[in-house]
């Protein structure tokens, strides 16, 4: 009865991402309120290298770009960015690319033409959203980046994010520890995704510095998207049945891969990276083993309140690391099931 019951609550959670994909299709429209008629033009947005107006006085608009506003992690996060914005009188507008990079491109360039005063930037592809980077600084607007880095970080005033590279280790590190006989493991990364690459490196170089045989005998691009990881990882298990072990970059995909082992009848360990409230909800009774926790709410103020700390003329780091650390079931009763960290 407690399999057939976690199993309708991921069913449910996979339907509600796939509706939500297809309502952020096609030309992807703002999230956000529409910015007010007398917003300021691109020309007037302060610049880096500018003095900056006071963020005391308000009525800005702030645009906002991440790769996937349907994944719970960035739907908490730009909430705690929304809530400082609003708290000093400016409007937030936010658009969903849907993890398409010449979207994300477009929908920028949108956000110059409507006059964005300045611009919390996360990419879909760290490289790819370099031109839109370009267009952002010849309009002066300047950019804060959040989770994931760009492919030039010269381009961002400050930039907020987890240590991915921890969150992948911690994971690596514990199933090292709970499999000391080691065996073939599945990988499902991003690899366009700077924040899930480092996730993977450091999950891989864990379990080599751990002196344990582990074989990756099957990694796959997941798009870091539940429904994409089913799929991917529903593959990887018929083609490797015995697997000890699957890692995945994000959440989502673990939640993909744990459907799929679920729907084959195998119980490989399985680790995400988020600290969601979905995977903690499943960590007692269920395969999933472990999940690198980061905090969206932290990085979300942290980053919107070192904006308006710059906006006010203050001196800024131009990197802030967020702590990551690993919840399993030994310890997420400190952290809760029922809502983000």
């Amino acid at each position: 009865m407690k399999k057939k019951l976690v199993s309708a609550v991921l069913c449910t959670a996979m339907l509600t991402t796939i509706l939500a994909g297809c309502g952020g299709g096609g030309e992807a429209a703002p999230v956000a309120t529409e910015p007010a008629a007398e917003a300021p033009t691109a020309e007037e947005a302060p610049a880096a290298e500018e003095e900056a107006p006071a963020a005391s006085e308000g009525g800005r608009i702030i645009g906002y770009t991440c790769m996937d506003g349907t994944n719970p992690f960035f739907v908490a996060l730009e909430g705690a960015i929304r809530e400082v914005v609003e708290a000093h009188g400016d409007t937030l507008v936010s658009m969903d690319p849907a993890n398409d990079s010449n979207t994300q491109i477009d929908q920028i360039e949108d956000m110059i033409s409507r006059g964005v005063d300045l611009m919390f930037v996360n990419p879909v592809d760290a490289d790819g959203i370099i031109p839109a980077l370009d267009m952002l600084k010849d309009a002066d607007i300047p950019m804060f980046g959040f989770d994931t880095q760009v492919g030039d970080m010269s381009y961002l005033v400050s930039y907020a994010g987890s240590d991915n590279y921890n969150a992948g280790y911690v994971c690596g590190k514990d199933l090292a520890e709970k499999c000391p006989e080691g065996g073939d493991i599945l990988v499902l990364d991003s690899p366009t995704m700077q924040s899930v690459t480092d996730r993977t490196d450091g999950f891989l170089k864990a379990i080599e510095e751990s002196g344990v045989t582990f074989n990756v005998v099957g990694q796959q691009d997941a798009q870091g998207n539940q429904q994409v990881a089913n799929e991917k990882a529903t593959d990887l298990l018929t083609a490797n049945p015995d697997v000890v072990a699957i890692f995945g970059g994000n959440d989502p995909t673990a939640l993909g891969a744990y459907a799929a082992a679920d729907a084959a009848g195998v119980a490989p360990k399985i680790y995400g990276v988020d600290g969601s409230p979905d995977i903690k909800a499943l960590l007692k009774d269920t395969m999933i083993e472990g999940t690198g926790a980061q905090s969206p709410i932290t990085i979300g103020k942290t980053i919107a309140e070192t904006a308006y700390k710059w906006l006010d003329g203050e001196t800024v780091e131009e990197f802030i690391p967020i702590e990551t650390f690993l919840i399993t079931a030994d310890n997420v009763d400190e952290f809760g099931t029922d809502a983000w960290q």
